[in-house]
């Protein structure tokens, strides 16, 4: 069971604790609302109803139910792995393929594909999440590092803590920026307009930090090269957006009018790590994906 605790600021009080919550933690008011009639919200070591109205200095506990077990079964799938041992493995998602199951989505997930690959995946984040130690989107292609036991998985979140695993993309934004490198710090959380998405805000928000630099200016369009300091749900594509640079592609943060692809034009290419038992540094590359090669040929053509 996953705890979350939350002292509220000024800016929240006055407001109801179910909407403070939908805000603060990912989940659906309706689903947060069960957890309060359930007993699962705390309020100062007190159950509270979800319209009870939050002051300033309130402590709140959640304490997050495991999900109810889905029959996630093993599939045989042509997974690209770059690297495995005894306790980590490297793998290389295409895009289109979401990382884990959900509810209503069980089949078809790396998970699925990982898990008749090899029987032994870190039981940390639960039985639909074996083995995932962090995410990318399902139209982002890339290198993802999995744990294959729970030594493993709690030394590759306390690497992902510290900001010490690297994490570099390429990408292909709207528009050409001026200059060469930049750093984007500027905290996420949930838009309130949209419980699906994510935006740049100080209402409860987590930091953010994104570095890029440019490697391609095209007519209307840059080709960058973005490495993560936190990893925030959609930090990339949330971010570019915010300082007027949008993703090519994306159809959740981006322009209707933009290049005709599937998904945004985005590939976690590098990744780096010390080895949870050995403690060596490792760095693995992926190359573009064709489709994203074939973007960057067209561009060329058309500047």
């Amino acid at each position: 069971m996953e705890v979350i605790t939350l002292s509220m600021e000024e800016s929240q009080a006055g407001q109801r604790l179910d909407k403070v919550l939908s805000s603060a933690i990912e989940g659906s008011r309706t689903q947060i609302q069960q957890w309060i009639k359930d007993g699962n919200v705390k309020v100062n070591e007190s159950k509270a109803k979800g319209n009870y109205k939050v002051k300033v200095n309130d402590t709140i506990i959640i304490e997050i139910p495991e999900p109810e077990p889905l029959d996630v079964v093993p599939e045989e799938m042509d997974l690209d792995i770059y690297y495995e041992d005894e306790d980590v493995l490297v793998v290389n998602k295409p895009r289109g393929m979401v990382v884990h199951p959900a509810p209503g989505h069980v089949s078809g997930t790396l998970v699925n594909g990982l898990m008749a690959h090899c029987k032994d995946l870190s039981g940390i984040n639960g039985v639909m999440r074996p083995g995932i130690v962090h995410r990318i989107d399902k139209d982002t292609s890339g290198l993802l590092m999995v744990a294959k036991n729970d030594l493993a998985h709690e030394s590759l979140v306390s690497q992902l803590v510290a900001k010490t695993v690297t994490r570099r993309y390429k990408a292909i934004v709207h528009g050409e920026i001026a200059h060469e490198n930049g750093t984007i710090d500027a905290p996420i959380g949930r838009d309130k307009k949209d419980r699906q998405s994510m935006t740049v805000t100080n209402e409860n928000s987590r930091d953010a930090v994104t570095h890029f630099k440019v490697l391609e200016r095209f007519k209307d369009f840059t080709f960058v090269e973005c490495q993560l300091e936190t990893g925030r749900t959609h930090q990339i594509r949330v971010h570019m957006k915010y300082i007027g640079f949008p993703l090519a592609g994306d159809p959740k943060y981006g322009p209707k009018k933009t290049l005709d692809i599937d998904g945004q034009a985005l590939h976690a290419g590098i990744l780096g790590f010390d080895h949870p038992r050995t403690g060596e540094y490792k760095e693995f590359e992926a190359p573009l994906p064709e489709e994203f090669s074939d973007l960057l040929d067209l561009l060329a053509k058309r500047s």
